[in-house]
């Protein structure tokens, strides 16, 4: 039940899942134990394993990892202390900075088929009812049978969209 709570709170449980994968994955990658810091070798296979992480772990299209060059970029932005390496705090800023995007598009795929969905499917069952056939069945169904079934039509359609 606790786990319910934390996840209501949003930013915060967000913020400490983040900081579990990136702790996680920084230490698979430090290979030199003699050093604290990754280098960008050491990055960038950092950052293949997250996108490949995000890429079997999120639902939506193939996402590619980003450039070296973008890689190179976003350490200038997350490298406070100038040594042209990445410590563990600052490796969690490159994470977030790095997949931002990524999230922000796979939030918005889950709003749409979560969300809107089932709200357009509840709205619209009255429209049904002129429908020949068809709306006496959907009238009769309850409304969270019909929000799940168009909701399952709505992730099955985008599914087959991903596909192609």
């Amino acid at each position: 039940m606790g786990q319910v709570f934390d996840k209501l709170q949003g930013k915060e449980w967000r913020q400490k899942q983040i900081r579990k994968i990136t702790d996680r994955v920084y230490d698979r990658v430090k290979i030199q134990p003699a050093t604290a810091n990754l280098t960008f070798g050491d990055l960038y296979i950092a950052v293949l394993l997250v996108y490949n992480d995000i890429n079997k772990l999120l639902p939506g299209p193939h996402f590619d990892p980003p450039s070296k060059d973008k890689v190179r970029e976003i350490i200038k932005n997350c490298d406070i202390n100038f040594d042209g390496e990445i410590d563990r705090d600052e490796f969690f800023s490159f994470i977030q900075q790095m997949t931002a995007e990524t999230f922000t598009h796979v939030s918005q795929k889950l709003i749409l088929t979560m969300v809107v969905a089932p709200t357009v499917a509840v709205a619209t069952k009255r429209a049904t009812e002129g429908v020949p056939g068809v709306g006496r069945v959907v009238q009769r169904l309850p409304n969270f049978v019909y929000a799940s079934l168009v909701t399952f039509t709505a992730m099955w359609l985008q599914n087959l969209g991903q596909d192609s």
